[in-house]
């Protein structure tokens, strides 16, 4: 039997472990981290453990942690700010912030998870906040809200809809009215734009038939509503769209908060297609217009991110997901991704590199005959240069 203070020195032996680069690994668009950021096994030991031995004399978990997993990010008083979907044994979710000073180790959770006001009264479970750092002045919360569907006569039929809480200091919450889109029944992977577009806020939405299938939703959508306390979207109008054949066959979600750059807003969202494994989730980056963040201007083909090695075992396997990103002032870009459901990593990049590879990489030609045309001609391409290098 371990002593709690034992547990609490192993605890942080692995915070203030240090992480380094994945040699390994290497595409010249990011750099991989051999060690996640963020495990169960980062939890703080009083979350879990009662340290009274009378109440606890075996020292065994009273309230476990399964994951931790699917991170809003936001810079905040110049640390790395996390605020993490964390799920109990229990399958509930909660949101806890975890902070580090340099971005790619030492994360360090608040004493307290996150109390958002419980308004809501048929919500059971909420998950996967993506934080927006506004114009208005606010920091912004946008979550998936899930209740039974009580109209199904299926335990497990769920109905998910888009939660918004506000906050200055990520300690003081303002639950706000759902998001409402008219002509979406469901709604999940909800993103706030972080500037005014027309004069109202904007929102990325993923328009969903059922909780599971998007049915006749096409894509990742964009909305705009006047009054962000009273969210009401009318017309959805799509962007990045699902197309067969493709990463985003079976769904496609916002992602991270898109972030500006000279040539346009950088997007980081998921893909997902079927197969006979069940679904494959990937991350996968595209531009929109400075002028009209609706319009998709440049779309690389294929993934940026996918499960490797380690990364594709876990609760749900073979999956990656992303809802955080930090563009640092310095020009490094810190993109925040879950593994299988399960852990918490990090990719870097820098804003250049990310341009470079958005606006540079061919698109997807969409057929077999014409992708490896665009291969063959790539390779004579090179073969070119490289007999004129000598």
């Amino acid at each position: 039997m371990k002593t709690y203070k034992q547990l609490n020195e192993s605890y942080e032996a692995l915070i203030t472990r240090e992480n380094r680069v994945n040699t390994r690994f290497y595409n010249g668009i990011f750099d991989r981290y051999v060690y996640p950021v963020l495990t169960r096994e980062h939890i703080p030991p009083f979350w879990m453990y009662d340290p009274d031995p009378e109440r606890n004399p075996f020292m065994m978990q009273r309230l476990g942690i399964n994951a931790v997993l699917n991170s809003g990010a936001i810079l905040l008083d110049g640390k790395f700010t996390l605020v993490c979907r964390v799920e109990g044994m229990d399958r509930k979710s909660f949101f806890a912030v975890a902070q580090s000073d340099n971005g790619v180790d030492h994360f360090r959770f608040w004493d307290h998870p996150v109390l958002l006001p419980d308004t809501v009264p048929e919500e059971t479970n909420v998950y996967d906040m993506r934080l927006t750092q506004h114009e208005d002045g606010w920091i912004y919360g946008v979550f998936c809200s899930e209740s039974h569907d009580d109209a199904s006569g299926d335990l497990s039929a769920a109905v998910a809809r888009a939660g918004i809480v506000r906050t200055r200091d990520l300690k003081t919450w303002e639950r706000l009215p759902d998001l409402k889109t008219l002509r979406s029944p469901q709604q999940r992977n909800v993103v706030l734009h972080p500037e005014f577009v027309e004069g109202k806020y904007a929102f990325y939405t993923r328009p969903m038939d059922d909780f599971i299938e998007t049915g006749s939703g096409g894509g990742i959508g964009f909305g705009l509503c006047e009054d962000i306390t009273h969210a009401v979207i009318d017309e959805e109008k799509m962007t990045s769209l699902r197309r067969y054949h493709t990463i985003t066959e079976a769904k496609n979600g916002a992602g991270c908060v898109p972030f500006k750059t000279d040539r346009g807003w950088i997007h980081i969202a998921h893909g997902v297609r079927n197969t006979a494994a069940g679904l494959r989730y990937v991350i996968y980056a595209f531009a929109t217009a400075l002028e009209d963040p609706s319009r998709v201007i440049a779309e690389p083909g294929g993934y940026l991110l996918a499960p490797l090695g380690g990364e594709r075992v876990g609760d749900v396997s073979n999956v990656l997901f992303t809802n955080g990103l930090i563009a640092h002032p310095d020009g490094r870009v810190f993109i925040y991704y879950a593994s299988s459901d399960t852990r918490m990593h990090v990719a870097v990049s820098t804003v250049e590199k990310l341009k470079d590879y958005v606006f540079n990489t061919p698109q997807d030609p969409l057929r077999s005959a014409d992708c490896v045309r665009q291969r063959d001609a790539f390779i004579t391409r090179n073969l070119e240069t490289l007999g004129k290098m000598g």
